[in-house]
């Protein structure tokens, strides 16, 4: 998929200004808003290095990883080797066990977020969702990725179970992004 921001921002705009978050994730949302501020410091290292604001570096450690310091934050596998799983043997250069802010660097300058200048909330939904993938977006356009918007009235079912393999009736646990972002807002 070949997405472009300016297509898209208004829709973003739209869909974050009447998000309401599920009461059921609100306190899944509390724990991983807490966790990401408790490792804020590790955040704005990363963030110094690459331009992308801490709570973005945060919001993808979530999202990707857990927030474990282990495992890369392109795709949450373990740091003791290159990444596995797509995207595939990353990072290209140096040798491991790989130290968590050399791998976070390479996640966000493979997919060029460094050179974002500004992070609206309409940017960082597109820069997200360009970081999972496009494909909700390309192939099952009725279903909003759950990668932003689980744990809201946004999204309800459907969700690539593995890379590639969609399952209409598939319901993701996790907690999107946006209503994470929102819940970090908060506090």
């Amino acid at each position: 998929g070949s997405m472009r921001f300016q297509d898209l921002e208004g829709e973003y705009a739209t869909l974050w200004a009447s998000m309401v978050c599920r009461s059921s994730f609100k306190d899944a949302l509390k724990d991983s808003a807490n966790k990401i501020i408790a490792n804020k410091a590790r955040y704005e290292a990363v963030s110094s290095m690459t331009n992308v604001p801490w709570f973005v570096v945060g919001l993808i450690h979530q999202m990707e990883a857990g927030c474990d310091f282990g495992c890369h934050l392109h795709n949450g596998d373990p740091l003791s080797a290159r990444t596995v799983s797509v995207p595939a043997k990353r990072p290209a250069t140096g040798k491991a066990p790989y130290k968590w802010e050399a791998s976070a660097c390479d996640a966000l300058t493979m997919k060029r977020l460094e050179a974002i200048k500004d992070w609206t909330i309409e940017r960082i939904c597109f820069e997200l969702e360009r970081y999972n993938g496009s494909g909700y977006r390309d192939y099952h356009p009725t279903t909003l990725s759950p990668y932003l918007w689980s744990g809201t009235t946004h999204y309800a079912r459907g969700k690539y179970v593995a890379d590639g393999k969609w399952s209409s009736s598939a319901v993701s646990g996790q907690s999107g992004a946006m209503p994470l972002l929102k819940t970090l807002m908060e506090l």
